[in-house]
């Protein structure tokens, strides 16, 4: 039976809505699930989830809203506006993770818990008996700008993840020629972001990410 091809997710970190628009015209039929990014969640509110989930109702809508507290307030918020899926960071306490994931099966959603920052193997733990079984390894964006590339210690780290019974999202900075570093792993979705949104073509870009998903995991 053949494995599943890695899931392709757009992340719209975006300033406003007019320029998140510009972008989804030239590559949403092209990946599966639009981010509406920390950055556009914040300069827009949840009105941009519902915008986007509006004109693309076949696409998978993330609100990356990264909830530290309150969980069942904020999560209710964003399933209301249509999220599909939410994320949860990983500092905030296991009770804001179980309310989120509480409100997400009333609306028929999920939970990604973002592990941006320090995290230990004990939370995820935790984190799985909960009921938790999304989470995305986050090379942080400052890690990025002070040069930090990808290591063997986040590879180990995302197969450990995945050994554990988690879909595992990979995201940081990703590049088309940073793919095969992943390649014996059964990623659940890789996220691009600038490297799509900024290129002089985002619609080929897009396409090369899935093309050259499709060769190593096909």
């Amino acid at each position: 039976m053949p494995r599943s091809l890695p899931m392709l997710q757009i992340a719209l970190d975006n300033q406003s809505m007019a320029d998140a628009f510009k972008s989804t015209r030239l590559v949403a039929h092209a990946v599966d699930v639009i981010e509406v990014g920390t950055i556009l969640c914040v300069a827009e509110g949840v009105r941009a989830v519902s915008e986007l989930k509006a004109l693309y109702p076949d696409k998978i809508v993330l609100a990356d809203a990264k909830i530290a507290d309150a969980g069942l307030i904020l999560s209710k918020m964003c399933f209301e506006a249509k999220a599909d899926w939410i994320t949860v960071i990983c500092c905030a306490d296991i009770n804001t993770v179980k309310g989120a994931l509480k409100t997400a099966r009333e609306y028929g959603g999920d939970v990604q818990v973002e592990l941006t920052g320090y995290w230990t193997w004990e939370q995820a733990a935790a984190w799985y008996e909960a009921g938790i079984r999304q989470v995305v390894y986050h090379r942080a964006r400052d890690a990025q700008a002070a040069g930090q590339n990808w290591g063997e210690a986040d590879i180990s780290a995302i197969r450990r993840l995945a050994d554990m019974g988690f879909k595992v999202t990979v995201t940081g900075g990703l590049a088309l020629e940073d793919l095969p570093l992943f390649k014996a792993i059964p990623i659940h979705v890789f996220i691009a972001g600038r490297s799509i949104r900024d290129a002089a073509d985002p619609a080929a870009a897009a396409l090369a990410f899935r093309e050259r998903i499709a060769a190593l995991w096909g």
